[in-house]
């Protein structure tokens, strides 16, 4: 490998430069290899993982699934991938996501360029040079006009600062490096930290296998029912006949998804009987969207505080104990200020038996 103290002459031989180089083989750094190949391009990506699929590869956790639709979760630059691919459920499963990365992969011919089990230790830009001067901890030296970074805003887990963790003589895992063989909680006591939106999935399921599960709470989170199910048929055959139409719509709607009709109307613009009865048909309809109900809930306080109430009284509905409702109601932020979250009866979970909530707040 050539030395980056050398001069530019001696790095314009250098075997190692190349025209942009991408870190991360995730979502976006797939997409960015595929589009930069077209433009003949040389590319290489760097990627920390064993294999390629980014969040998709690290988050295995019980549960892990996606909290926006497959139809709109998947690539769109490829009418003959959109039409070959059929998604299992209407919100795609971790394994399944992985399967399609893996397929987008073999199907455009990318592993060629991807260099797995390998991290960016370095990037400094030479100003005299133009180029990116790039190290791996696995000792290349690479010379790139481009440099893309395609690690997303999950690539480094937070673990907690806890007092005794490092001397736990239990089996102690994390949901952003879940372990690539089945982990089973059959006869144990598990402690679950956090309810946020990984918390939120794999909680209910690993209720159903623990003997007890004590789950850890600081803050507590606006989630919204899923309404999974297997993808039908007709759905699929409704969105692959109008696909162009629908990504135009997800481009100019307010949250990138596909929004059911223009909602135009404000939360304060129909009788409060409508607006109850609106919230409703979102409730069962299930999912993110519910956030879109009406065009004004993250704009106005008031109309804000009419979705978040409508909420709060559907966890209400559903949990049996008074203390543990309240302990589970958010308050102190409004209603979508933080990412809401989808799930499958994660609320439910709470009345059973082998399940104990601890609120940190108290305590």
């Amino acid at each position: 490998m050539m030395d980056f103290q050398q001069n530019a002459e001696a790095d314009e031989k250098s075997p190692d430069r190349i025209d942009a180089v991408i870190v991360g083989a995730g979502f976006a750094g797939l997409y960015m290899l595929h589009r930069l190949r077209e433009q003949h391009i040389s590319v290489r990506v760097i990627e920390a993982g064993s294999g390629i699929g980014g969040t998709w590869f690290w988050n295995r956790y019980p549960g892990a699934r996606c909290d926006i639709e497959s139809m709109e979760y998947s690539y769109s630059f490829s009418d003959e991938l959109r039409q070959e691919w059929h998604w299992t459920d209407l919100y795609a499963s971790q394994p399944e996501i992985l399967r399609y990365l893996n397929y987008v992969a073999d199907k455009f011919n990318l592993r060629r360029d991807i260099q797995l089990e390998t991290r960016v230790i370095a990037a400094t830009f030479d100003d005299d040079l133009e180029r990116w001067k790039i190290q791996t901890d696995r000792g290349d030296r690479l010379s790139a006009k481009f440099c893309i970074m395609a690690t997303g805003c999950l690539s480094v887990p937070k673990f907690p600062n806890i007092k005794g963790l490092d001397s736990f003589k239990g089996n102690l895992y994390h949901t952003g490096r879940w372990p690539h063989e089945d982990v089973r909680f059959t006869g144990c006591r598990v402690a679950i930290i956090g309810t946020g939106s990984s918390g939120i999935q794999s909680i209910p399921v690993i209720a159903e296998q623990a003997t007890h599960v004590f789950v850890f709470q600081q803050t507590p989170n606006f989630s919204i029912p899923s309404r999974n199910m297997p993808l039908k048929q007709e759905y699929e055959r409704w969105w692959k006949s109008n696909y162009v139409e629908h990504r135009r719509r997800m481009r100019e709607s307010p949250i990138g998804m596909l929004i059911p009709g223009k909602r135009n109307w404000s939360a304060f613009s129909v009788t409060p009987e409508e607006r109850q009865k609106e919230y409703e048909v979102q409730w069962q309809i299930g999912g993110y969207k519910f956030i879109c109900s009406f065009n004004d809930i993250m704009i106005n306080k008031e109309s804000n505080d009419t979705a978040a109430d409508f909420v709060r009284a559907k966890i209400r509905t559903v949990i049996k104990d008074p203390a543990v409702v309240e302990a589970l109601l958010p308050y102190h932020y409004p209603f979508g200020a933080k990412r809401l979250c989808v799930d499958t009866h994660y609320f439910e979970t709470f009345n059973r038996d082998n399940v104990t909530l601890v609120d940190l707040r108290n305590g």
